[in-house]
């Protein structure tokens, strides 16, 4: 009793897993979903802004503090010349000043008059008061490093954009593909039973052998029709697997058993896209123009770097001593008493080189300004390809409806005509194959209509 219990209850949870293997579906939102999570090109673009935040990392490093130590010491023939020792920190800051300080100790046999014997002590500043005062190299690389994150970061959403596109068109072919063979399906089953009838009558003497081979001949028509599309539909599930990722970096294939979900079929198309809108928008947070705004931005800190090049370069630095570690008890400050400073002076006297890599870099802005204004027109000419193509199809899917519904009469009615015996096969076969064949189109258009909608968020940079 036991055995058959469980016996039973095995047998009811697999068909409980069979239905749900019938029954599963997969709709667009949740397809487009799993590609943006997990897709690898979509990884990459994640693991480049992780780069670009090593790449910041490295650049705030040129602001570390750095502790040093110098020591030195000369003795020839018995005779100490001297010994030297210079532990230090210097502090780099933002602004350009670099602040330091540490302790000297100067001691031997033969030190240099300008050399103080003994320890000192000092805290000292550097700065730059013509060149490099208002942006240096170290405050560039930064300023870049931080753009060039916002620029990964809208590459990324640029090729977000045109993956979900690509799959998004890929879905579509894979409903269409099964939207076909279904309507293939029931046509089949159709045109099977109607043979089935067909070859009772003859055999009852009340049809000709002709109508036999006619009704046979059609129904195989669609048998051949059923099995290449149910292929069509396959390869296009495989087609669809190539975007299906899991979470491990393993591609995933579709099952068979999983269908499209038909629920697209009930939106409404009496909805209506606001050009004006569109175009606004794709100004606003288009991937693309976002990533044309972060290169200028990149140059602009260039073009400041490289205009701080053409000026001259005047370097002040600042030492104040004291005796062993009392520097800040020794009186006189700035230029009063113990101290030190030094004066750098210099100038190219043709420039020839800072003129030039400051001509280049306002070249290369205006090179990308021009893309940019190119990249915006394309945008607006694609926004309004597909409003107009989105517009046409909606006026050619409620013809194409009517189209169709009056194809059902007349195949309705031939066949009414048929079994009073005022029609032929023949007539009927053809009302049907033209059925078929409109339906189809019939289907091809409300999908194509989807796959313009997709591609009109697209063109905006909305598909994110």
């Amino acid at each position: 009793m036991k055995q058959k219990v469980l016996f039973f209850f095995s047998v009811f949870i697999s068909f409980l897993v069979y239905s749900q293997q019938i029954n599963s579906t997969l709709n667009i939102e949740e397809f487009l979903a799993i590609v943006k999570k997990n897709h690898p090109i979509v990884k990459q673009g994640e693991i480049n802004i992780e780069k670009s935040k090593t790449e910041i990392t490295i650049a705030r490093g040129q602001f570390n503090p750095v502790i040093a130590h110098y020591l030195g010491d000369k003795t020839i023939g018995g005779s100490n010349y001297y010994t030297y020792s210079n532990p230090s920190i210097t502090i780099p800051t933002w602004f350009g000043v670099e602040f330091s300080a540490g302790v000297e100790n100067f001691s031997g046999d033969r030190l240099d008059p300008s050399q103080t014997d003994g320890r000192l002590s000092y805290v000292g500043v550097q700065v730059s008061l013509l060149k490099n005062l208002i942006i240096d190299k170290r405050r560039a690389d930064l300023r870049q490093a931080q753009l060039f994150k916002d620029l990964r970061i809208a590459e990324q959403k640029v090729i977000i954009n045109n993956i979900l596109l690509a799959a998004a068109t890929q879905y579509w072919e894979w409903v269409t593909a099964y939207e076909s063979y279904k309507i293939i399906e029931k046509n089949f089953e159709v045109s099977k039973t109607r043979f089935g009838l067909i070859k009772k009558t003859y055999l009852n003497g009340e049809r000709p052998a002709m109508d036999t081979i006619e009704a046979k001949t059609q129904y195989q028509s669609f048998e051949l029709m059923k099995n290449e599309s149910w292929l069509d539909f396959q390869n296009q599930g495989l087609s669809l697997s190539g975007f299906l990722w899991n979470e491990n970096n393993v591609p995933y294939q579709l099952n068979e058993n999983i269908l499209p979900y038909d629920g697209w079929k009930n939106n409404s198309m009496d909805s209506s896209i606001n050009l004006n809108e569109l175009v606004e928008s794709a100004k606003k947070n288009h991937p693309e123009l976002r990533l044309y705004e972060q290169k200028l931005s990149v140059l602009e800190v260039e073009k400041r770097l490289k205009l701080q090049e053409l000026l001259p370069k005047l370097d002040v630095a600042y030492n104040h001593y004291g005796k062993e570690y009392e520097v800040l008890a020794s009186r006189g400050l700035f230029f009063q008493n113990n101290y030190q400073y030094g004066l750098k002076f210099e100038m190219p006297l043709f420039l020839s080189k800072g003129r030039g890599e400051f001509k280049t870099t306002k070249l290369k802005i205006q090179e990308t300004k021009i893309e940019q204004s190119e990249k915006l027109l394309n945008i607006e000419l694609k926004i309004k390809n597909y409003l107009n193509e989105y517009e046409m199809l909606k006026k050619q899917v409620l013809l194409q409806d009517e189209i169709q519904s009056g194809y059902e009469k007349l195949l309705k009615g031939e066949e009414t005509l048929f079994s009073n015996g005022e029609s032929s096969l023949f007539l009927i076969n053809s009302r049907e194959n033209k059925f078929l064949e409109n339906k189809r189109k019939s289907i091809e258009l409300k999908i194509k209509l989807f796959k313009t909608i997709y591609a009109l968020q697209w063109s905006a940079g909305l598909l994110l």
